[in-house]
């Protein structure tokens, strides 16, 4: 039986590394889309001697420094100009970067499984990022190796979680680089500020104490890289130039960048129930369910005053985790649902998805442990939460790699193929900037014509041949498939 359970774990692992395998190939070679292209304005330009900046194509369309707009940081873009500067081709090396962090993310979460309840732990925990669908908004996470920092904080956040017990320090470090892959990584602080009380000995007063004395230093560590980058920001821009940078950072992490209508409570949580490869429904009923047993798990197994050290340190760090995982998926979906102002695009949560579901999948699993042991109703509703949650997982996995072998409309190899004629045009003519008319599908075809990207209604791109995928109204400067380069309009 053992050699038997031996062969189906290995089994399963295997065929897990191929669907992981098969979903990143898929994504280096998915289409470009317009976040990313704007995300690798800022590498290309450091690269050419701008400074760390971006194309401006939402900031006025001209070079802009520490643009607030590109809200996937320096954690992300830094090694990204690294890897350009060694590749021939910028976008399969920038789409690296990202797909690491994938490897990372999933390695952290079978660790973390594999700690907490064994290697079944760690295979289940690994899978359950495969179950996320984040294609259906037009604002999407396409796949792992999307230019984006939703991924790298996702990865950094876990790997804060592994080292958090007996490295508080570079946690905090690891928790300060997520927030530098993107910002709203600064939603986990509860998170790991409770995670540190928990791990803290004593009672009371003297709990809170001994907290503090360890939550100073990777305090000051989750800070040092935003004050690196807000220091070489302020020495870049000057003092008048960087007091306005931060008004506008302050009025896009307020505003969200976006206009769209208010958003409700129930349209928020509607969507992220559909962000899985599974009906709604059912990701609903295996949610609620890992968490009961997950709640019910930690109830039974309440210290006693008998236990051994062993199982006491073993019941802390579940407890750690599950209160990690707890307040941090709140934190985010909590911040999400009740921001109205934010869309339907369950982008914006997705960290907070991905770094902390899993670990409540893992506590889950120990609860089923615990509730095995506690008699017929307790083992019942412990069989039918395994057997759910297997379910769903073989469900959406499958989903993942049915959607992911369908045919596509559009690649990078499609892409550069119609962009062809449009880049020779920008070598043979020396155009420095394309405007993108409108802002979405024109962005990324100018990034890969190797011009800088602005936007057609700004006032500097007045003189600016535009790329549309529409009919020209004026002249048509080069066209390359679906997309065409038209002159100026006449002032």
């Amino acid at each position: 039986m053992r050699f038997a359970r031996t062969i189906a774990f290995w089994t399963l692992a295997a065929g897990l590394l191929a669907c992981n395998v098969i979903v990143m190939q898929h994504s280096l070679t998915a289409r470009f889309w317009e976040d990313e292209a704007f995300n690798l304005t800022v590498p290309l330009n450091l690269l050419a001697g701008l400074g760390y900046s971006s194309d401006g194509a939402l900031s006025g369309s001209t070079i802009t420094p520490f643009d607030p707009r590109i809200s996937t940081g320096p954690t992300v873009l830094l090694p990204v100009a690294a890897v350009v500067a060694l590749c021939t081709d910028p976008v399969v090396g920038a789409r690296l970067v990202p797909l690491t962090f994938w490897v990372l993310l999933i390695a952290g979460l079978a660790l973390l499984g594999a700690r907490s309840v064994g290697r079944w732990g760690a295979l289940v925990a690994a899978a359950v990022p495969l179950a996320f669908n984040g294609v259906g908004s037009i604002s999407p996470i396409q796949g792992p190796a999307d230019l984006l920092g939703e991924i790298p904080a996702a990865a950094l956040l876990v790997w804060a979680l592994i080292v958090l017990p007996r490295r508080a320090w570079l946690a905090g470090l690891l928790v300060g680089l997520a927030v530098q892959a993107k910002l709203i990584a600064l939603l986990a602080l509860p998170a790991f500020a409770v995670a540190l009380w928990v791990l803290a000995p004593g009672n009371g007063l003297q709990r809170l104490i001994e907290t503090i004395k360890r939550a100073w230093l990777p305090l000051i560590l989750v800070g040092l890289p935003s004050a690196l980058v807000e220091l070489a920001a302020f020495v870049s821009l000057g003092f008048d130039a960087y007091v306005e940078h931060l008004r506008e950072l302050v009025r896009f992490v307020r505003g969200g960048g976006q206009h769209f209508a208010p958003t409700t409570v129930t349209q928020k949580l509607e969507t992220l129930a559909g962000a899985w490869f599974v009906p709604a429904g059912v990701a609903a009923a295996t949610a609620a369910l890992c968490i009961i047993v997950a709640v019910l798990g930690l109830v039974f197994a309440r210290p006693s005053h008998d236990a051994d050290e062993a199982r006491t340190c073993q019941n802390q760090h579940i407890l750690m985790l599950a209160s990690a995982a707890g307040i941090g998926s709140l934190t985010f979906i909590g911040w999400w649902a009740t921001a109205a102002h934010t869309p339907l695009w369950v982008r914006h949560p997705a960290p907070g998805v991905l770094a902390f579901f899993p670990v409540i999948v893992i506590v889950a699993l120990w609860g089923v442990r615990v509730l095995y042991t506690r008699g017929t109703v307790a083992r019942v509703l412990a069989v039918g939460a395994t057997a759910l949650l297997c379910t769903s997982l073989a469900w959406s996995v499958t989903g993942h790699i049915a959607q992911t072998t369908q045919p596509r409309g559009e690649t990078l190899a499609t892409q550069r193929a119609d962009v062809e004629p449009i880049r020779e045009w920008v070598e043979r003519t020396g155009t420095e900037w394309i405007a993108a008319d409108p802002w979405g599908a024109a962005v990324a075809p100018i990034v890969l014509s190797g011009a800088h990207v602005g936007l057609w209604d700004a006032p500097a791109m007045v003189d600016v041949p535009r790329l549309t995928g529409a009919a020209c109204e004026t002249e048509v400067l080069v066209e390359g498939g679906r997309y065409r380069v038209c002159a100026a309009p006449a002032g």
